[in-house]
């Protein structure tokens, strides 16, 4: 149970990594080079930035903030833990599987953003989750997520989490220099 507790948390960490209501201000000022040519520039920063906004919100436990990422119709779906139909649910299971448990980290190497003419975009990477109380990254999953743009306006409407897998050793042994500093 404790395992698929933790899965869900990494499903829910997507899932919040891929929405928001508004770009931030600078996005360019958060924005790790991630434009793989499909993307332009602008694009690439606006959605690596709301991926920031999303995860900062998600590792706070920040719900005010995390909730209007997301779409009402959002659709979640977790190779582990099932489907989720609606933002309500999704906040809820972030609230009680998430919140003060489960920390997401991008792997910026891995992200890519695609347009979708008239729509908005799609996001794609790997992140690893940590435990909040040890500081140990234990799991690493892939994603794939559907940002829709409404003016100004960006929520996440599609999510899909998958390619659950624990962390390797050597993997685990690269992490621990960041787990240190990220705990000073």
């Amino acid at each position: 149970m404790a395992r698929f507790s933790f899965y869900l948390s990494i499903s829910l960490a997507v899932a919040l990594a891929c929405a928001s209501s508004a770009a931030p201000a600078d996005p360019a000022s958060t924005a790790p080079d991630a434009d793989d040519g499909t993307a332009d520039a602008v694009l690439t920063r606006t959605i690596t930035a709301l991926d920031k906004q999303l995860f900062d919100a998600y590792n706070a436990c920040d719900l005010d903030t995390f909730t209007p990422l997301f779409s009402s119709t959002v659709e979640f779906f977790h190779d582990k833990g099932g489907a989720t139909f609606d933002r309500d649910s999704v906040i809820k299971a972030t609230r009680e599987n998430i919140c003060h448990k489960v920390r997401r980290e991008l792997l910026p190497a891995t992200l890519k953003i695609y347009p979708i003419h008239d729509y908005g975009a799609i996001e794609e990477g790997e992140h690893i989750f940590c435990h909040v109380a040890t500081g140990q990254c234990e799991g690493s999953a892939r994603f794939l997520m559907i940002w829709k743009r409404d003016g100004e306006r960006w929520q996440l409407t599609r999510i899909v989490s998958y390619g659950h897998r624990p962390l390797t050793e050597k993997e685990k042994a690269e992490l621990a220099p960041r787990k240190t500093a990220a705990v000073r």
